[in-house]
């Protein structure tokens, strides 16, 4: 198909979908000007080493200590112009490093992992003097000041660089509820909103832009640049372990909220800015339709499964990314089985060494101009532990993962090679920089493929503004981070994205008996404290209360506990079983007194057992205790809709396909239900 074939699709597709079509190349920051205009007024410069050269009235940060104002040290030209600029000042050694995306190590018996409250600054000055990484995921956690502080300390490692070039500081989501190392960040003080399947539930697109705005002042107070988010991700795979970071199952909700997150996140649609966050959206594409359910960061769930045209259902939410000037796309781990594109077979190789997927459909088709950035460890090795998993009585280790799937068996450095024919710009969880100068030297890359990738990179860190001033301040930060304002509108949010799925007997809101002082309530995984501040009395026997209140999570197993990433994700059925500890104590409870559960809904679950025992049933997506009993108190109201279908057993799971949306059979609840009182 032509080009302009391609751009009336994508536009056709983007205002289906309302979302204006980009008029510029995707990624790149409004900051270009007309020749003639008038130059941006002073921007503030923050140094801790490089000397400041006055010219004119005006003052420029000498990062080369040249004693000029050198051009990619000039604030009044573009991003794209300081760009070029400085990649032709840039030794071979330092376009490697920019390429690689590594890990702010912290200090601590987790070092590696950058876990902790401060970092590594022996560790960091390596990385970042020695091996040329300028960009770099945390992990740390701790109180805002601290955490502002210690990125700081980053920053002033980089500014006494031979170029002092400033370091991009990303992150896993930080803001919501459930917590696993390699897909999110623990939530600390930041704001604690709904998980994305709860912005969903609402498909309020004024709330998600708001949240990503929020969640921007939040990153930037502490010196955080990009988030590797949102997931456009499709739950079309119910047993897929990562549907929590997902908008659900269906296309079109899903690109709305998509869309919206990068506008909050970035400031605007036009590209980000100075005040904004780089978003990464991911993982470009079909990563939802998991095999069998099982996820592709283990060597025994690589697959997506799909059947020959149904890849297009899965690009959708991408299209709302690419309108909004999404900075950067990470790829997928998995082998997309089946698919075709253009009517041809993809590739049996994950996507980030996939031409097809990043050059021809990515670059070529949809026009993105922005950061192909991978996901982590595609270069890595995939030992035999790797494969078949740690021996029986071993504990799996971080140490044994690798993700290049389909290029298993290639050599590390041609493993390197192929995704950067293929279209990859930033390398994710490493810092083997010395491969690509080795491919380079060997003649197996052009020099000149380095340049436009690292040109990409440059140019996001000048339109974010990090070249004239990469510091925060710790103070700052301790006041601009979970604000009284942000938390009350994140609790809102919570309140708001309950789904009300079964209210027998109009039981809530919930009313104490009549003639009686107060509300006689036993709770299982409540806070008794949350409930007395509501005036309750909790009892201690259910045979006593005039109410239960339970908290279940979606069921899960371990399949798989000798690998690293399945020993931590939920796996397998989505069924309540028998002798289940948790859902004994439910079956028990509601036997005998009324009973309210809310279900933490990661997953879809089949809730056909809890919907015979229970009187009212509640689908959560991320809620705390003082939002729930708000609405079971009826101070508030659930206003969710469900972002997708919950089965009705699991053989109409295992009956429908990875693929397609919202296709089991006589679901219980179908996708968008939602009751209210």
């Amino acid at each position: 198909m032509r080009s302009t074939a391609f751009a009336s699709r994508l536009s056709t597709a983007l205002l289906a979908i309302g979302v204006a079509a980009p008029t510029a190349p995707t990624g790149i920051s409004p900051h270009a000007r007309a020749a003639g205009s008038a130059p941006p007024p002073q921007p503030h410069l923050g140094t801790r080493g490089a000397p400041i050269i006055e010219r004119e009235g005006l003052r420029f940060k000498d990062l080369n200590r040249s004693g000029a104002v050198d051009p990619y040290e000039d604030w009044r030209l573009t991003p794209d112009a300081r760009a070029r600029d400085l990649v032709g000042r840039m030794t071979l050694e330092e376009k490697a490093g920019t390429m690689m995306h590594g890990t702010a190590r912290g200090a601590g018996p987790l070092a590696m992992a950058g876990l902790g409250e401060s970092y590594d600054t022996t560790a960091n000055r390596a990385l970042i003097d020695g091996a040329k990484v300028t960009s770099m995921i945390t992990r740390l956690g701790g109180a805002p000041a601290t955490l502002a502080a210690q990125n700081d300390i980053l920053q002033e490692i980089a500014e006494r660089t031979r170029l002092g070039i400033p370091v991009t500081i990303s992150t896993d989501p930080r803001h919501h509820f459930q917590y696993v190392l390699g897909a999110s960040a623990t939530e600390g003080q930041f704001s604690q909103w709904p998980e994305p399947l709860g912005f969903a539930a609402l498909g309020d697109t004024t709330l998600m832009k708001r949240f990503g705005d929020v969640a921007r002042q939040e990153y930037r107070a502490v010196g955080i640049h990009m988030a590797l988010s949102p997931q456009a991700d499709l739950a079309t795979e119910p047993r897929w372990s990562r549907i929590n970071g997902t908008f659900g199952e269906d296309a079109d909700l899903a690109g709305r909220m998509v869309g919206a997150y990068v506008a909050g996140f970035q400031h605007g649609t036009h590209g980000v800015d100075s005040a904004g966050v780089q978003t990464v959206v991911k993982h470009w594409v079909g990563y939802g339709a998991a095999k069998d359910g099982l996820d592709s960061h283990n060597y025994y769930g690589r697959f997506a499964a799909f059947s020959p045209g149904n890849l297009e259902y899965h690009v959708r939410p991408f299209l709302a990314a690419f309108a909004a000037n999404v900075a950067g796309v990470m790829p997928t781990y998995s082998i997309l089985e089946g698919a075709t594109l253009d009517g041809k077979p993809v590739e049996q190789v994950g996507a980030g060494f996939n031409h097809q997927l990043l050059t021809d459909a990515l670059r070529g088709r949809y026009r993105f101009r922005g950061i192909v950035l991978t996901d982590w460890a595609i270069t890595n090795d995939c030992n035999d532990r790797c494969r078949r998993g740690a021996p029986q009585g071993e504990r799996p280790s971080f140490a044994d993962v690798g993700t290049p799937w389909g290029v298993e068996d290639q050599p590390m450095r041609a493993r390197f090679v192929q995704a950067v024919k293929a279209g990859v710009d930033q390398f994710g969880g490493t810092e083997r920089a010395d491969m690509l100068i080795d491919a380079v030297r060997g003649g197996e890359l052009t020099e000149a493929r380095l340049d436009s990738s690292v040109q990409r990179i440059l140019v996001g860190k000048f339109a974010l503004g990090l070249f004239e001033d990469p510091y925060v301040e710790p103070a700052n930060a301790g006041r601009g981070v979970g604000t009284d304002v942000f938390r009350t509108e994140a609790l809102n949010a919570q309140r708001r994205a309950l789904v009300l799925l079964e209210n027998q007997g109009g039981i809530l809101p919930l009313r104490p008996k009549a003639n009686a002082a107060a509300l006689r309530v036993y709770l299982r995984g409540i806070s008794p404290e949350a409930a007395a501040q509501r005036g309750w009395t909790v009892v201690a026997d259910p045979k006593q209360a005039d109410v239960a209140i339970v908290r279940l999570t979606a069921p899960f197993e371990r399949l798989h506990p000798q690998y690293i990433f399945g020993a931590m994700q939920h796996e397998g059925s989505l069924a309540f079983r028998d002798g289940e500890p948790e859902y004994e104590a439910f079956k028990q409870v509601s036997s005998v007194v009324p009973t309210v559960v809310t279900v933490y809904l990661d997953r879809p679950a089949i809730l056909t057992p809890l919907k015979e025992r229970a009187r009212a049933v509640i689908a959560n997506f991320g809620v705390s205790d003082a939002a729930l009993l708000d609405v079971l108190a009826g101070r508030a109201k659930p206003e969710g809709k469900l972002p997708f279908e919950l089965p009705s057993s699991m053989d109409a799971v295992l009956a429908q396909r990875s693929d397609v949306p919202h296709d089991s059979a006589l679901p219980l609840y179908p996708l968008g239900f939602g009751r209210r009182y």
